[in-house]
């Protein structure tokens, strides 16, 4: 993987205020019932890269607004991904075992405690941004809860998409368009959000939204790559998954080298949006690098 040591230190940095943030908003598995608060304790913290909440973190920094006022709208995001995750893994949808290295939340807790620790982080994630206290700034605020809200729909969109097209091609059309929900809409929702609360011009914020774009079907270009020629023990999960499923993929419609050519281009175009705005030497320029370049 891409990573300079200047960029792992700042990444790590922001992980540690992510994860602090998140334990300080998300009850104790202490608190009854337990085995709810447990059961998305156990995902929640389960690792990962924190892609979405660094996104709205380093949108915030790259414009010079306050992060560490940005740091629960952060959480919020990664609460919505978990979530995701949880209810992606469960047998009625994608059906897996193990992720990120470890057995999946149902395979540990049962499949309707899985389901309902889920709910519950989609629920929490809004609970906690409705109630910030921002005066003068609510105006933004409300912004900010609205592209949330658009991010998690658009993303249950691609995956009800994504469902349907399992077992037959998908033109490229539907294929850009599952990409670009399922995985695409809660990327560029940080971005956005980090942009909105630091306060960004719209000429920021449209270039910003064509960066988070780009980066987001380029990020998941490289998954779909990962799945056919990645390392199950480097990415934490099985590999060959959406070729059982008979789901299309680029590698399917494009083959791979066409595919990771799609890659470098919508990495080029990341960075010629963030060039637009004076911020090619931001953090987020280093974070499209180091996105995109996991051993594909």
């Amino acid at each position: 993987m891409f990573v300079t040591a200047e960029l792992k230190s700042y990444l790590k940095s922001l992980s540690e205020a992510i994860e602090q943030s998140m334990d300080e908003l998300t009850p104790p598995k202490t608190k009854y019932p337990g085995v709810l608060y447990d059961s998305m304790r156990y995902s929640l913290f389960a690792g990962g890269k924190r892609l979405r909440p660094v996104l709205t973190l380093a949108t915030v920094d790259a414009l010079g607004g306050d992060v560490e006022e940005a740091l629960p709208i952060a959480a919020t995001l990664e609460m919505i991904h978990t979530y995701s995750l949880v209810h992606d893994d469960l047998p009625a949808m994608d059906n897996d075992d193990y992720r990120r290295g470890k057995l999946t939340n149902h395979k540990v807790y049962g499949d309707a405690v899985a389901i309902l620790a889920g709910d519950a982080l989609l629920t929490q994630a809004f609970q906690v941004i409705s109630s910030l206290q921002m005066p003068g700034r609510e105006r933004l605020l409300l912004r900010v809860i609205n592209e949330l809200a658009n991010g998690a729909f658009d993303m249950v969109a691609g995956q009800v998409a994504d469902m349907e097209n399992e077992g037959r091609k998908a033109t490229a059309e539907t294929l850009a368009f599952i990409h670009a929900h399922k995985t695409g809409a809660l990327l560029t929702a940080s971005v956005r959000m980090g942009a909105i609360i630091a306060e960004a011009s719209e000429e920021q914020l449209q270039a910003l939204t064509t960066y988070s774009q780009r980066i987001g079907l380029a990020f998941q270009v490289v998954d779909d790559i990962l799945d056919v020629v990645g390392d199950a023990e480097k990415i934490g999960k099985a590999v060959g998954a959406d070729a059982a499923s008979e789901k299309s993929t680029y590698p399917v419609l494009y083959g791979l080298e066409e595919s990771r050519a799609i890659v470098r281009r919508l990495t080029d175009e990341a960075h010629q949006a963030l060039a637009s705005v004076g911020l090619e030497n931001s953090r987020l320029s280093q974070i499209a690098d180091w996105l995109v370049n996991r051993d594909v």
